[in-house]
């Protein structure tokens, strides 16, 4: 048997029993994300349910100024409210979402047929108060188009002629391109669980077998550290990829789970979309596992290599939270960048988006020839006779 496929073989076999390793590949790693997404899910869209679709309550300062106003708000399902003495205040320490407040000015105005004014007071920083503000703002919007349009046919004249443009919104985006909106942040749990499933394995394999002092009488052994290292390593990348399929799995059926009529959006992950997802991510679990044993080779301690490694799993958000603040077509650069190539296609996927095999092959080469470079990396400082000495 091939040396590196006996360290590969007794590397899995004792981290196997390792609780905290299991732990980190089979639990941790893999299925946080996907509970967190969905109970994050499930309370955002119940909320702006909820906030859709119970009765409207808008505080009114100044009613009397426009009884026409507030009688058609009334007639919408509005449940018109008395107002706070101090609406800034009330707004501010959160006791109301929107105050409406008219103007002594107001009736002046209407009766001249001027601009009437009208105060909305409201926090724009508070994003739980933004769907009652939209739909006050909607209501107070449709009440002077239709008062325009009285105006105008009084005066004789279509209205028409001041709505030169009838602007038709054709939406393309379906139900599952909405929900690649909505899951912009999945790729990035994704990977994570790939970092996170070989994270202990890492360490264990090199700073952990140096304190124990039983890396010194492995690399003695008349066998290559090249290949010591080679088996350590894919070691390494069978958790993670163990941790990267059990979390898309979890997100299959975690997200399979959330009620449709909940979201209006296609929330499900369909089996095919996820075959697809794990081909395109599961070269990061080789990259994930060179990058750690590299590290964790160049740590003197368990715990530094820890530490390290704990900020080496921050670097899965980085492509991530880019595409989320600045969404870009999956061009060249990035598909053959890593994480980054990663990111774009799974994004596309979850849109329902085709994706080309090129793609798919060319960001797996790129993210596995990466990967040999760590590799690579590892085997130099597997050479090093400093690698074997604790502390």
């Amino acid at each position: 048997m091939s040396a590196w496929l006996t360290v590969f073989i007794k590397e899995v076999r004792e981290n196997a029993r390792d609780r905290r390793t299991l732990a980190s590949a089979l639990l941790y790693g893999p299925l946080v994300g996907p509970v967190l997404f969905a109970v994050m899910m499930v309370f955002i869209m119940g909320q702006q349910r909820d906030q859709a679709e119970q009765v409207l309550k808008l505080p009114v300062i100044g009613a009397e100024r426009a009884p026409n106003l507030v009688a058609w708000l009334v007639q919408q399902g509005v449940e018109v409210q008395s107002a706070p003495e101090d609406p800034e205040a009330a707004v501010r320490e959160q006791h109301e979402d929107v105050v409406l407040r008219i103007p002594p000015s107001y009736a002046e105005h209407w009766s001249q047929g001027h601009t009437a004014p009208l105060d909305l007071i409201y926090d724009g920083s508070r994003t739980h108060a933004a769907t009652t503000v939209r739909r006050t703002r909607a209501l107070l919007e449709t009440y002077g188009r239709q008062i325009a349009a009285l105006r105008l046919q009084v005066r004789g004249i279509a209205p028409e002629v001041v709505e030169p443009l009838a602007v038709v919104d054709r939406d393309l985006a379906t139900a599952q391109s909405r929900t690649g909106m909505l899951m912009a942040m999945l790729p990035y749990f994704l990977i994570l669980s790939a970092f996170v499933g070989g994270m202990y394995l890492a360490i264990d394999t090199t700073s952990g077998e140096r304190e124990r002092q039983s890396l010194e009488p492995l690399l003695i052994t008349p066998v290559s550290r090249a290949q010591i290292m080679l088996g350590k390593m894919l070691a390494t990348s069978a958790y993670a990829g163990a941790s990267l399929m059990i979390c898309v799995a979890a997100f299959v059926v975690s997200l399979g789970q959330i009620p449709v009529e909940l979201t209006g959006f296609a929330l499900a992950l369909p089996l095919r979309t996820a075959l697809m997802i794990v081909i395109v991510v599961l070269p990061i679990a080789l990259l994930a596992a060179s990058t750690q044993t590299v590290v964790a080779a160049m740590a003197k301690s368990f715990r530094e290599a820890q530490t390290y490694l704990q900020f080496l799993v921050l670097l899965p958000a980085v492509p991530s939270l880019v595409l989320v603040v600045n969404p870009m077509k999956p061009a060249l650069w990035m598909v053959m960048t890593p994480l980054f190539g990663q990111s774009a296609l799974i994004g596309e996927l979850l849109r329902g988006q085709s994706v080309s095999g090129a793609a798919i092959v060319g960001c797996s080469v790129s993210t596995v020839l990466v990967s040999m470079l760590f590799a690579a990396l590892a085997v130099r400082l597997y050479q090093s006779e400093r690698l074997a000495i604790s502390g």
